[in-house]
């Protein structure tokens, strides 16, 4: 295989890659608290011979999470939270605590909050959050305080990750970390109302397009490139 055939594979498996991302983005452009992702390209140089003559190869080697801030949408549902400004709610899974931004919850028949995948909303000590039975009125404040019938009972849980570290997406709307979450002080909680996705479609409809366009455009090369190497296997052995 010689140096441009291997230099455009490269390149068409970095575009997939960036394809599938960005599909992804656009199927989750409608669910509450999902962050999108980008793709993170790098640039190998390989020398080729003493004369200083390299082959420049691009390489997908990550992917950018995007935490900007997405829209509120009010729903009314007095167990729906969003969170203004910086952090994450806190949910226990199978696998451990988890950050999300997707503050949708209901109360279990044991009155545990827990979001639609079964997983348990945590409190600021990382404790689940129990509503009292009969409680009739529960509210949130600003600071994540709950109260019930004017009670206060609990305060729901903002977290962030470690310092430096960015939290690694985990299916859906789920964030793992390496090491303990740091809790933070907010007063950004808003009740009855969730946080939307920070998907711009038309954007990523548009770059769907480009990426598309691109992989196409090498895609035609590979093709052009593999008939001169047929054409020249066939006159060297006539």
């Amino acid at each position: 295989m010689d140096n441009a055939t291997y230099a455009s594979l490269n390149r068409q498996s970095g575009l997939m890659a960036e394809m599938r991302v960005i599909a992804n983005n656009i199927a989750n452009a409608n669910t509450p608290g999902f962050r999108r992702e980008g793709v993170i390209f790098a640039e190998h140089l390989a020398a080729l011979d003493r004369r200083g003559d390299t082959l420049s190869m691009a390489h997908a080697r990550g992917r950018l999470l995007d935490l900007n801030q997405g829209g509120l949408s009010q729903t009314g549902n007095r167990f729906d939270l969003a969170i203004e400004g910086e952090g994450f709610f806190l949910v226990e899974t199978p696998d451990g605590v988890r950050l999300t931004r997707a503050g949708a919850f209901t109360p279990s028949a044991e009155g545990e909050l827990m979001n639609s995948d079964g997983h348990r909303l945590l409190d600021e000590g990382q404790a689940p959050i129990i509503i009292p039975a009969g409680a009739s009125a529960v509210a949130v404040g600003q600071d994540g305080t709950l109260s019930a019938n004017g009670v206060p009972f609990g305060r729901v849980g903002v977290f962030a990750p470690p310092e430096g570290q960015t939290p690694t997406r985990e299916g859906g709307t789920l964030f793992r970390i390496d090491g303990a979450p740091e809790p933070l002080e907010t007063t950004g909680i808003r009740q009855g109302f969730l946080e939307d996705s920070n998907v711009d479609a038309v954007f990523e409809i548009t770059r769907m397009i480009e990426v598309q366009r691109a992989y196409e455009l090498g895609q035609s090369f590979l093709e052009r490139e593999d008939q001169r190497i047929r054409n020249t296997l066939s006159a060297l052995t006539r």
